[in-house]
């Protein structure tokens, strides 16, 4: 098993994205093995890799993780961003699967049929606006960060999912200034400034070829849309 960290997943943001953008902050290389093929995936199934036959897995410190939040939290605890106490890890947990929960909507957009998709995406629009920016507006008011005095993984997952907003709904943030302004200066740290440019491990919107790649792994003649 490599000594740098690999993380085993599509060519795409998927689950694997919130993971790549904490080990960013958290200035960790790493290296990307992409699932292409059903091979791939059932090699890994047979070499035991995947405890719940699912991806992402992420090859670190000798051992191979599995569940998203698990792996977060991995992450966060290793490289100092899930705060000074139980208290706060409790806020930035909440914060956080809060976070999650939104950026999983986008994540199913690209399976959404045609056809539904404008409601999906009034749907979205609503409950980010209604239910969630209200929550991460009031947090940062007066506060740099979300919890307590430094950087936690909740708020490296509201840098990444204030940019998944905007992109489908340009001016979203007008409405939340207090979590417009915390963008612009994560936007500044070197490490996600980095990260933002062309020809990083950050990866784009996802397309067809990504959707066609995952049935195909996952052997999917149609994919299941919650």
């Amino acid at each position: 098993m490599s000594e740098k960290v690999v993380l085993h997943y599509f060519n795409g943001r998927g689950k694997m994205e919130s993971i790549r953008w904490l080990l960013t902050v958290a200035e960790v290389e790493f290296d990307e093995v992409h699932l292409t093929s059903r091979d791939q995936y059932e090699k890994l199934l047979a070499d035991g890799a995947l405890m719940f036959e699912q991806v992402p897995m992420v090859e670190i410190d000798g051992m191979r993780l599995v569940q998203t939040k698990a792996i977060l939290k991995y992450i966060a605890e290793k490289y100092n961003l899930n705060g000074k106490d139980i208290k706060e890890r409790a806020m930035i947990n909440m914060y956080s699967e809060g976070l999650i929960d939104l950026m999983e909507m986008f994540m199913i957009l690209v399976f959404t049929p045609p056809a539904d998709l404008k409601t999906k995406l009034e749907g979205i629009e609503t409950k980010a606006t209604g239910r969630y920016l209200p929550v991460f507006e009031k947090a940062l008011s007066g506060s740099i960060f979300l919890v307590g005095k430094q950087l936690s993984c909740a708020d490296v997952q509201l840098m990444e999912c204030s940019l998944m907003l905007e992109e489908k709904f340009p001016g979203i943030l007008a409405q939340f200034p207090n979590v417009k302004s915390f963008q612009g200066r994560m936007s500044e740290k070197p490490a996600i400034r980095r990260f933002l440019q062309p020809g990083s491990k950050r990866k784009p919107q996802p397309d067809d070829v990504y959707v066609k790649t995952v049935m195909e792994v996952f052997n999917l003649k149609s994919p299941i849309i919650r």
